[in-house]
C-alpha cells in the first residue's frame, strides 16, 4: 500500500487504548464505528437473564470487530465488546471508513479478508456448538488458537465454548491424566 493511502487511512483514524475488563461498546448502543484491534484482544459477548457470560468471538491484534448488524443499519447492539487484555485499537467513523474503503482498493480488500476469516470461524464454531461434545470443542480451541490458553482466564474460554468452568475444569483435568 502506498505510503499516502497509509497516511490517509490513519488520518481518518482515533486510537484508544482500553485496560483489561474495560467495555469499548455496551449492549443497547449503537455500533457508529469500525475497530481495528491493533495489539491486545477484545470480546465480544452478551450476558443472559440469569447472568451468565456468552462470548460470541475473540478479535486479537490484527483483526477487525464491531457488531455488524448494528454497524450496517445503525439499531441498538445486542451485544457489548470488552477489553480482555490492555489493547491498542484505531476506530474510523462509518461515513470515514466507507470513503476510504471506496477510495483505497488495497484497504477494501484487506478489510474483506479479514471479515471472510471472521465469517469462515464463525461458521466452524456453529456447526461445532451443534454436534460436538464439550471435549471436542475444547480440543478444537485448543488446536484453533493454541496462544489463547495463555493469554484468557478459564473463565472466558468457557464462556466462548458454551461450558461451565466446571466441566471446563473436568476435561483439563482429564486430558492431564492422559
Amino acid at each position: 500500500m502506498a505510503e499516502e493511502a497509509i497516511r490517509r487511512i490513519s488520518d481518518l483514524a482515533v486510537q484508544h487504548t482500553l485496560r483489561r475488563n474495560e467495555v469499548l461498546f455496551s449492549v443497547g448502543e449503537i455500533c457508529r464505528h469500525k475497530v481495528f484491534v491493533v495489539s491486545g484482544m477484545l470480546y465480544t459477548f452478551n450476558i443472559s437473564a440469569d447472568g451468565n457470560q456468552h462470548i460470541l468471538q475473540f478479535s486479537p491484534g490484527n483483526s477487525w470487530t464491531l457488531d455488524v448488524e448494528s454497524y450496517d443499519k445503525q439499531i441498538p447492539s445486542a451485544v457489548s465488546i470488552g477489553a480482555a487484555e490492555p489493547t491498542t485499537i484505531l476506530c474510523w467513523q462509518k461515513n470515514d471508513f466507507e470513503m476510504l474503503r471506496a477510495e483505497i482498493p488495497q484497504l477494501k480488500q484487506f478489510a474483506e479478508e479479514l471479515i471472510a476469516r471472521n465469517t469462515h470461524y464463525s461458521r466452524k464454531r456453529i456447526l461445532l456448538s451443534l454436534s460436538a461434545t464439550p471435549e471436542e470443542r475444547y480440543d478444537d480451541f485448543v488446536q484453533t488458537f493454541p496462544e489463547y490458553l495463555s493469554r484468557l482466564p478459564l473463565r472466558m474460554i468457557a464462556a466462548y465454548l458454551g461450558i461451565s468452568i466446571k466441566t471446563l475444569t473436568r476435561i483439563r483435568h482429564a486430558q492431564l491424566q492422559r
